[in-house]
C-alpha cells in the first residue's frame, strides 16, 4: 500500500475554529488514484470515514474514529471560451481566497467579491459560499465528484447542485455520498462589478479593476472579522433567517431599523447579527467562548474549549433571539460526523 497514513493525527490547526481533535486515522491524498486507494481501504477495513477541507466551515469532535481523508489535489489552470468566456479549473484543495485573488489580478471578472473567504475549493459549493450580493452559484460551471460507495466519478451541473442560501444537494441527498475534486468556475474578461452590498462601492473609484473589488472587499472583511489564526472562528456561525412576509411586517413595525431584504419567493431575510446585537450579545463572552466584539454573527475561541462546549454557548445565543423576536437561528457550520462507506450493490 502506498498511502502514508498517519495515526492519531493531530487535527487542532486543521480547523479555523482551532477546537482540539485528534484522528484515529489521517490521509492526505494527493492524486485520484490516491484518493481511490484511500477508499478502498476504508471499505475493505468497514472504517468509519471523514471528509476534510479547509476546516473553515466546520465543527470538530475531539476524537475521530476510522479515517479522515483531506484531498491535497492542488492544481488549478485556465481555459478559454468564446466572447470573453474563461472557465477555471481548480481541485479540491486550491485555498479559495489565493484563487480568488490570482483570477482577479489576471482581470477576470465573478469571484472577485467572495475574496478573503477562508476554505479549500472542494468545500464551496457544499455551503454555496457567497458574500457581498455573489454566491458561488453565480458563478459555477460544473462541480467534479467521486462516489465513495463504488468511486465512480461524475460530474454534476448548476441545476443539479439545488443551490440555495448557503445551501446545497451536498448538505442534502448526496451528503456524505460523494467527494468533491474540481470545481469548473465561469467567469468573464469583460468589466461586470457589482457594487450594490454595503458601502462596497464607496471603497472603489468609478470604474474599478477586478483586484481593486477584491482589495476593497478584503479590507472590508478585516475591519469586521476577526482573523482565524490570531482568535479561532469559522466566519459567521449563524445564517440570516428566512421569515414569513407577515413576522417579518410585524417585526419591522416594532423595530424600525431592523435590515429586512425581500427574497422572491414572498419571504423577508433578516441579519442574523443585528439580532444578536439587540439582545445585547456582542462581545458576551462565556468560557471558552464569546460573541465577537465587532461582529455579533461571529462566535469565537479562546482556547482550550471543546465542541460540546461551543454548541452549549451557540444555542444560548439562539435562545435569546428566540426569546426577543421569536425567529429561530440555524448554525451554519457543520459539525463532523464519520459516515460509513457500503460497497454499491451490484
Amino acid at each position: 500500500m502506498s498511502l502514508a497514513l498517519c495515526a492519531h493525527h493531530d487535527l487542532s490547526r486543521d480547523n479555523t475554529l482551532g477546537l482540539p481533535c485528534r484522528a484515529e486515522r489521517f490521509v492526505a491524498p494527493a492524486g485520484r488514484d490516491e484518493l481511490r486507494e484511500a477508499l478502498d481501504l476504508v471499505q475493505r477495513e468497514g472504517w468509519p470515514l471523514t471528509l476534510l477541507g479547509g476546516g473553515s466551515n466546520l465543527i470538530l469532535p475531539s476524537w475521530l474514529p476510522g479515517l479522515v481523508v483531506r484531498p491535497a489535489l492542488r492544481d488549478w489552470w485556465l481555459e478559454e471560451g468564446e466572447g470573453g468566456c474563461v472557465h477555471v479549473h481548480a481541485e479540491a484543495a486550491v485555498v479559495w481566497h489565493e484563487l480568488v485573488m490570482a483570477l482577479a489580478a489576471r482581470g477576470l471578472w465573478g469571484t472577485e467579491n467572495l475574496a478573503l473567504i477562508p476554505g479549500h475549493c472542494g468545500a464551496a459549493p457544499i455551503q454555496n459560499i457567497g458574500a457581498y450580493g455573489v454566491e458561488l452559484s453565480d458563478v459555477i460551471e460544473a462541480v467534479h465528484l467521486v462516489h465513495l460507495d463504488d468511486g465512480r466519478e461524475a460530474i454534476l451541473a448548476p441545476q443539479a447542485c439545488a443551490f440555495g442560501y448557503r445551501d446545497s444537494i451536498f448538505k442534502g441527498a448526496l451528503e456524505g455520498r460523494v467527494v468533491i475534486t474540481r470545481l469548473v468556475l465561469r467567469l468573464s474578461r469583460i468589466p461586470r462589478p457589482r457594487l450594490g452590498y454595503g458601502d462596497l462601492a464607496g471603497r472603489v473609484g468609478a470604474s474599478p479593476s477586478a483586484l481593486e473589488v477584491a482589495e476593497a472587499v478584503c479590507a472590508i472583511r478585516r475591519e469586521k472579522l476577526p482573523d482565524p489564526a490570531v482568535l479561532g472562528n469559522a466566519g459567521s456561525f449563524f445564517k440570516n433567517p428566512l421569515v414569513a412576509a407577515d413576522l417579518a411586517g410585524k417585526l419591522v413595525d416594532a423595530h424600525p431599523t431592523m435590515p429586512h431584504f425581500p427574497q422572491p419567493d414572498g419571504r423577508v431575510k433578516l441579519a442574523a447579527g443585528w439580532l444578536i446585537d439587540q439582545c445585547g450579545l456582542k462581545g458576551w463572552r462565556q468560557g471558552h467562548f464569546g460573541v465577537h466584539e465587532r461582529q455579533a454573527l461571529v462566535l469565537v475561541h479562546f482556547g482550550g474549549g471543546s465542541a460540546l462546549e461551543l454548541l452549549d454557548f451557540a444555542g444560548r445565543v439562539a435562545d435569546s433571539v428566540r426569546e426577543r423576536f421569536g425567529v429561530t437561528l440555524a448554525r451554519e457550520p457543520r459539525l463532523a460526523a464519520p459516515a460509513r462507506i457500503f460497497p454499491a450493490l451490484t
